[in-house]
């Protein structure tokens, strides 16, 4: 149990939530005082807003919060690392990869628009994250600008959650090993989500030892989460998880249940959440109360 469980993570992450919310409202594709041509900005919009558990943008705000960062920075960061997570669902979705027809509760946006208006959505949303993180405003340091561009293009790219993908494509219908298992995960859902600590903890300064252990904290919460997603694939209906349930067993996916089994699944989603709140414990920093939190929400979920 983490010692932080008297903290009011809903009341915290309704307000970051309402200014994330409304951030993006304002700038995804807003149909004034230009829309985006050709319906394009419809699709985009569809494919963001009003749906998702928002956690990437919370483990931007709560990394920020415990280094007493730049809030201004982290809601741009928050709304950036959305846009990449919403742009990897709109193409993930596709006929040519996982062919789905449900996300987030309603028809998955190749569904709705078509396929090539998805394809040219998921482009979008991309290069949109990347001006959010450059803004001339002088509200983020150009340096610091340069480094959070740099820290998501490697989680989003090759060596993170795109390489992940491609693993996860070519691994159909074959038997992995734990390590190559881990592996794959760290790169398809464990970057974004250590990403998003990290930059969050970029929008202000922090020893490197308090960083390093940020690190180990992003990376056991990343690879929590998707092993409570394998465990949700197999325990809950559709219409909980808002997108199509036992779909990695009927499209013979190797997952972390398929490997472990779900009683050893769940056990080790706990181990590593313990060694989450340690890395936490161990970083020394004065507010965590909210990374902490988020990381017993995203374990003991049920959606």
């Amino acid at each position: 149990m983490s010692p932080y469980t008297s903290f009011a993570l809903d009341a915290w992450s309704a307000r970051q939530l309402g200014a994330v919310e409304h951030a993006l409202q304002r700038w995804v594709a807003p149909p004034e005082p230009v829309p985006a041509p050709a319906g394009l900005g419809d699709a985009m919009r569809y494919a963001v807003l009003d749906g998702g558990k928002r956690l990437r943008p919370l483990l931007v705000m709560a990394a920020c919060e415990a280094v007493d960062g730049n809030p201004a920075a982290a809601l741009r960061v928050a709304c950036a690392v959305e846009l990449i997570h919403a742009y990897s669902l709109v193409h993930d979705d596709m006929p040519c990869m996982d062919n789905d027809v449900l996300r987030r509760g309603k028809p998955t946006v190749h569904v709705k628009f078509g396929q090539a208006q998805a394809l040219l959505a998921g482009d979008a949303l991309q290069a949109l994250a990347f001006e959010l993180l450059t803004p001339d405003d002088g509200s983020v340091d150009p340096a610091v600008q340069a480094t959070l561009c740099r820290m998501l293009a490697q989680a989003a790219g090759h060596q993170g959650m795109a390489g992940g993908q491609a693993i996860d494509l070519a691994s159909v219908g074959r038997a992995l090993t734990s390590e190559q298992l881990h592996d794959m995960h760290r790169l398809k859902t464990g970057a974004l989500l250590q990403a998003s600590v990290m930059m969050g903890a970029s929008c202000g300064v922090a020893p490197a030892a308090a960083r390093d252990a940020l690190r180990d904290y992003g990376a056991a919460v990343g690879l929590a989460f998707q092993v409570v997603d394998d465990i949700l694939d197999v325990t809950a209906d559709s219409a909980t998880l808002g997108k199509t349930a036992g779909k990695d067993a009927a499209q013979d996916k190797p997952t972390f249940v398929s490997l472990m089994g779900l009683t050893a699944s769940r056990n080790y989603a706990q181990e590593l959440l313990s060694q989450a709140h340690h890395s936490l414990k161990a970083s020394e920093l004065g507010h965590i109360d909210a990374l902490s939190a988020l990381a017993d929400m995203l374990v003991n979920r049920n959606t």
